[in-house]
């Protein structure tokens, strides 16, 4: 199936996109990698009245340490976070889950911002990047504003965005030396969407630590009573970490359950494997 008509734009920069993007009261969207966006309007999921190419724009390629965060353009590809081409302040996490997302080709033109603004459950960065603590910067109409990856997905494919904003960048926290993380995806076959994901970053010389599971119906879950056993140097088993999703009202079927448990359980165990 093929699309359904519509009109097409490249932005000159950003300010170019958004005003593009709020040109009309139509269903207008940016396109970066167009790996999400291309399929679904092949599909007729999704038919925007314009199309804003913004896959050239310097400003959504840019790449810069800022005190301690590392800040990555939205544009920035998983291949080049799999290939090392943007500073390594995650002691290798990032590199890790680029290298786990679809399979090359995707990889090669997918992008960051483009995951994590499409939102989709099964998708890695939204789980990882909030494992990391990591904010979303956002430029609009009404200026640009960071906001927390924990308070920027509000459910499945849902979004803090209006209309004519675009994600431009992504702010991690870099993690110190003796940082732990874990990652640990469940899927059918490789380069499969995934059914469970966990993450856990612990960095005991930032007082921070993190767990969360991803691949669920809605946005990725925070578990904070998991957080808490590997803060306390404690060993999670399944049963444990089903205990934990019980515990926070999480509701899902026993094979559900099985998996996530696991992923957390061996997302938890591989942080501290070495």
């Amino acid at each position: 199936m093929k699309p359904a008509r519509f009109d097409y734009a490249r932005a000159g920069d950003v300010a170019d996109a958004i005003r593009l993007l709020g040109s009309s009261d139509g269903f207008n969207k940016p396109l970066g990698g167009g790996m999400s966006l291309g399929p679904m309007m092949n599909l007729r999921l999704a038919q925007p009245d314009l199309v804003v190419e913004v896959r050239r724009l310097d400003a959504l390629k840019a790449v810069a340490e800022e005190g301690d965060c590392l800040v990555v353009g939205a544009g920035i590809t998983h291949a080049e976070i799999e290939d090392g081409k943007i500073p390594d302040t995650t002691n290798g996490m990032m590199r890790f889950v680029a290298g786990q997302i679809a399979y090359r080709a995707v990889r090669n033109r997918g992008t960051v911002g483009g995951s994590i603004a499409h939102a989709d459950p099964a998708a890695d960065w939204p789980t990882a990047l909030r494992a990391l603590g990591a904010e979303v910067a956002i430029d609009g109409p009404d200026g640009a504003r960071v906001v927390a990856l924990s308070d920027f997905q509000l459910a499945a494919f849902t979004v803090a965005l209006e209309p004519a904003d675009i994600v431009t960048a992504l702010r991690i926290p870099k993690l110190s030396p003796g940082a732990r993380w874990g990652y640990y995806k469940i899927c059918r076959k490789p380069g499969e969407f995934a059914d469970s994901i966990g993450a856990v970053v612990h960095d005991p010389d930032r007082g921070y630590t993190s767990v969360v599971l991803g691949a669920t119906d809605g946005a990725p879950l925070d578990v904070p009573a998991l957080a808490d056993a590997v803060r306390d140097g404690k060993d999670v088993e399944i049963d444990d970490a089903k205990a934990a999703l019980a515990a926070q009202g999480a509701v899902f079927d026993d094979y559900g359950n099985q998996i996530h448990a696991v992923a957390l359980s061996r997302a938890i165990k591989g942080a501290f494997a070495s």
